[in-house]
């Protein structure tokens, strides 16, 4: 069983960051890499065996966009992979995975949660070009293709592995309930794009909400099940506020039914902490 980590930008709000901007995690990049760093160790101290880089949001028309130039937001994507080396080599063991987050997170409009893109499979393939490679080549362990939410951008990615043979990635979906990523294709469909791919180490779900994630797990087949849902808590996009409260340890106890039902690999995605992924150590060690 291989522990993931947890809400990357909800511990360096925690650890006191503003995220409040387009470029969310990947803006500490620029402005204090360091809590990045800390960030990672600390999911390492609660038990996670990866570090997922700060690489979702950060890509090289994001920072172009922001006014940097192409030699210098290439610079900050690799930072992002640096700081979850020096994190990992400090705590002594584990893997560093590289987030290759959606087109949709550079859209900055919420589009990861619908699909909903203006560029086809080709377009996307363009998109993701440069940043690819550049991850390809960073020296992580591994690309966490993560928040997929459309079979033409899981299309466009597998084009991409095709470009970098040497490199392992794991494909992960939101979806939208226990049947469908969030294009309304069944996860069956889109799993299916890796599901005898030589590259792809693991297949699943994040971004999600937990109760939808044990009907997910049985409908992917073919490659281990890679899953790291939500919090379980609520968006109020009327008041921009989160509703709920999600024990970590009831998501600790859901986590060990999760690789009960079939997950190799398990973590939490967005409000999750350090402490959810200490609750999923805990319970998987006491099963």
């Amino acid at each position: 069983m291989v522990i993931l980590d947890g809400g990357l930008a909800t511990h360096l709000e925690a650890l006191g960051a503003d995220l409040r901007d387009e470029l969310w995690s990947a803006k500490l990049l620029l402005e204090n890499p360091s809590v990045i760093r800390q960030a990672h160790l600390d999911y390492f101290a609660a038990g996670a065996d990866v570090a997922t880089t700060a690489s979702y949001q950060a890509s090289i028309p994001a920072f172009t966009r922001r006014g940097l130039d192409v030699d210098e937001a290439e610079e900050l994507i690799l930072l992002s992979v640096r700081l979850a080396v020096e994190a990992r080599d400090s705590h002594g063991e584990g893997t560093v995975a590289a987030s290759v987050g959606p087109y949709g997170a550079y859209l900055a409009n919420g589009a990861e949660y619908t699909g909903d893109y203006d560029l086809d499979e080709d377009g996307l393939t363009a998109w993701h070009r440069d940043r690819w490679h550049i991850l390809a080549g960073s020296g992580a362990d591994l690309l966490a293709c993560e928040t997929i939410p459309s079979r033409a951008e899981a299309k466009a990615l597998r084009r991409l592995l095709a470009e970098t043979p040497g490199t392992r990635a794991w494909v992960s979906f939101s979806c939208r309930d226990g049947e469908r990523i969030n294009d309304g294709t069944p996860l069956s469909e889109a799993a299916a794009l890796f599901a005898d791919h030589p590259q792809v180490i693991a297949v699943g779900v994040n971004c999600t909400a937990p109760r939808h994630i044990p009907d997910l797990i049985g409908r992917i087949e073919g490659k281990p099940v890679v899953v790291y849902p939500n919090s379980g808590e609520a968006w109020n996009a009327a008041e921009r506020r989160w509703e709920g409260l999600a024990d970590p340890v009831e998501y600790g106890a859901a986590a060990a039914e999760w690789c009960a039902a079939g997950a190799a690999l398990v973590g939490g995605c967005c409000r999750t902490t350090p402490e959810h992924i200490r609750q999923i150590r805990e319970h998987l060690l006491a099963g």
